[in-house]
């Protein structure tokens, strides 16, 4: 069995305008900001990155519409950027918008 499931918590620093793959779906990308206080061998350790996100469907016109500095939770899979970049980026299978 193999797992690949990634939920994190952040806040949208920018978002593309939507474009439309081949086949006519919706795709946007959006990059996310985290900030958190992680346990790491019984030692508290500050946590701040940037994590690229993709959505596509209807979860691109949820993001698309989202304003930078809102805050959620995204659930998805780790996946390379393109066929040719090893760079890794969040495709979303959830969003859930937090009140601020």
């Amino acid at each position: 069995m193999t797992i690949n499931r990634v939920q994190l918590s952040g806040q949208i620093l920018s978002v593309q305008p939507i474009r439309y793959t081949p086949a006519g779906i919706p795709v946007t990308e959006a990059s996310l900001g985290h900030h958190s206080e992680q346990q790491e061998a019984g030692l508290k350790r500050q946590v701040t990155c940037e994590v690229s996100v993709k959505a596509l469907g209807s979860l691109a016109h949820q993001l698309a519409a989202a304003q930078t500095g809102t805050c959620l939770t995204a659930t998805g899979f780790l996946a390379t950027k393109s066929l040719k970049s090893r760079q890794l980026i969040l495709h979303l299978e959830s969003i859930e918008f937090q009140e601020t």
